[in-house]
């Protein structure tokens, strides 16, 4: 079964490890209304996704999960103060979002004109024992 995981930008870029297509990574997945994801990757793709990684402690009591990295795009959007807003803080501008293919994650992205980089969508499947995974393919 594929797993769809949303990893933010910031994440990655505070404290993240690197990963690449193929990798069995071991996360803390916590569940999410996909709702929240919608004006930066688009309502349809938000349904998609199943968990957000997280490593800054609000993943206590939530253990690690093995999985095998099966794709991964990086999720850019235009960010803007929405009309009649009071507090003037940026948020993702819906349907703009630009997804594009990568074969690894490093939490940085290379500029894109009109938009920034928001973070991942990764697909994945459960691994049943992460050191087993890479010793099959000769990692």
């Amino acid at each position: 079964m594929a797993l769809t995981i949303w990893i933010d930008d910031w994440q990655m870029q505070c404290c993240g490890r690197s990963f690449a297509l193929g990798d069995v990574v071991s996360w803390t997945l916590l569940e999410v209304d996909p709702e929240d994801y919608a004006d930066v990757v688009g309502g349809e793709r938000a349904d998609e996704i199943d968990f957000c990684e997280e490593h800054h402690g609000q993943g206590d009591g939530h253990p690690p999960t093995s999985v095998e990295v099966v794709s991964i795009a990086e999720v850019h959007c235009r960010y803007g103060v929405p009309p009649g807003a009071t507090d003037k803080v940026n948020c993702p501008v819906p349907g703009t979002t630009v997804l594009v293919p990568v074969k690894e994650a490093d939490g940085w992205a290379k500029a894109r004109p009109d938009v920034s980089f928001a973070g991942y969508l990764v697909t994945a499947r459960r691994a049943s024992d992460g050191s087993e995974g890479a010793a099959a393919r000769g990692h």
